[in-house]
């Protein structure tokens, strides 16, 4: 794709100083023959972004508290950034990747796992011009749930109804059971790989499912393009762009990332292919936040996107979470060692009593957004 002067490759990389107490150059040094292979980089950082701001307030476009809706704090916010800077730059489409995935692939087999390398970039391209956007397949850590063994402290028919009050439509229990039997790691399917065909992403409960990496979005116009949304302090940016994807395109491709969660392959482009991948087990300190910070991430965002998806059932369906959380969070508090997992229930009513809060705000992101794009468009 390097050598093809039909395409040109540019790379956008937004990044936040305060997380893990980076430095600038932890994100800009990339090495001298990758720079030399791409025809721009852009770093987005605050004072790039201020700038931007201060522009589509000097063009009447939006105002200070609008641009902050947009552009402030958290994943969300990072992401309309990057998109922001690609329609500026007149780019036709753009391909997110978060930065602990490698365009690799691995199965299982009897004996050991099969790595295979794939074409994420080049997948994306031959689909992206007949759809809004395309989505591929995941492996590798992708849940942030760890191997477990049940006991009388906490039963899988517990932790069963613990997953299913706090996730959302597209985390289904049994294939979270098969993840966790495997040791916490998904595994490509072999079907997918050797396919060829780009599958359209159906509608469920209102939604079109994606994820918010190895993720497409055709920029080719620009009043097409939704932004990403989440409440303060949550995750879901992803989701809740899945729930304005009604009226457009969207086609899964075959083609997988290897998504490493807990950072533990970082030679995998080097050539170093471990024959079987690493158990996470509930038995460190690492492993136990990680999985209480997923936790309070998914509650943050549950509620809203019950509001959007379920109107009509929205209160049954937050008794029922209140009712199987006051069940299974003091077994929870118990098997972790770690009490703090009662927060959880905290966050429910936290972000439930704010849900109409957050949902205006989710409109009037939209809103904002809409007027940038006719500015640009």
């Amino acid at each position: 794709m390097v050598e093809n002067i039909r395409i040109s490759l540019n790379l956008f990389v937004a990044y936040d100083l305060n997380y893990n107490k980076t430095k600038t150059t932890d994100y800009t040094n990339i090495k001298r023959d990758l720079v030399e292979q791409i025809d721009s980089s852009t770093f987005i950082a605050g004072i790039a972004v201020k700038a931007e701001i201060d522009y589509l307030i000097q063009e009447n476009v939006i105002d200070f508290d609008e641009a902050r809706m947009i552009f402030g704090r958290g994943y969300a916010a990072k992401r309309n950034a990057v998109l922001y800077y690609a329609i500026k730059n007149h780019m036709d489409y753009l391909i997110f990747m978060d930065d602990d995935e490698y365009p690799m692939a691995v199965t299982n087999t009897h004996s050991s796992t099969i790595w295979g390398g794939q074409h994420v970039l080049l997948n994306h391209l031959e689909n992206i011009t007949r759809a809004d956007i395309t989505n591929g397949h995941h492996c590798g850590y992708i849940s942030p749930i760890p191997y477990m063994e049940f006991n009388e402290i906490l039963t899988e028919a517990d932790f069963r109804s613990f997953i299913e009050a706090i996730s959302n439509d597209i985390i289904n229990w049994d294939t979270l059971k098969a993840v966790m039997k495997n040791g916490g790691v998904t595994y490509a399917d072999t079907k997918i790989l050797t396919s060829d065909e780009a599958i359209e992403v159906q509608e469920t409960n209102h939604a079109k499912f994606i994820s918010g990496a190895n993720l497409c979005i055709n920029l080719t116009d620009a009043r097409r393009i939704f932004p990403f949304y989440n409440p303060p302090g949550a995750r879901g940016e992803d989701t809740f762009l899945s729930t304005c994807l009604s009226e457009r395109k969207v086609l899964r491709v075959p083609c997988y990332t290897f998504h490493d969660g807990f950072s533990t392959y970082n030679h995998l482009l080097e050539g170093v292919l471990p024959i079987r991948l690493k158990f996470i087990k509930a038995d460190t300190e690492q492993i136990t936040t990680r999985f209480y910070k997923a936790c309070i991430g998914w509650i943050r965002y549950k509620p809203l996107l019950l509001y959007i998806t379920q109107p009509d059932h929205y209160e049954e369906k937050i008794q029922e979470m209140r009712e199987q959380l006051t069940m299974t969070l003091p077994k929870i508090c118990a098997y972790f060692g770690q009490p703090d997992f009662m927060k959880v229930l905290d966050e429910l009513e936290k972000y439930n009593k704010n849900v109409k809060k957050h949902y205006g705000e989710f409109r009037e992101t939209q809103r904002i957004w809409a007027r940038i794009m006719e500015h640009f468009a």
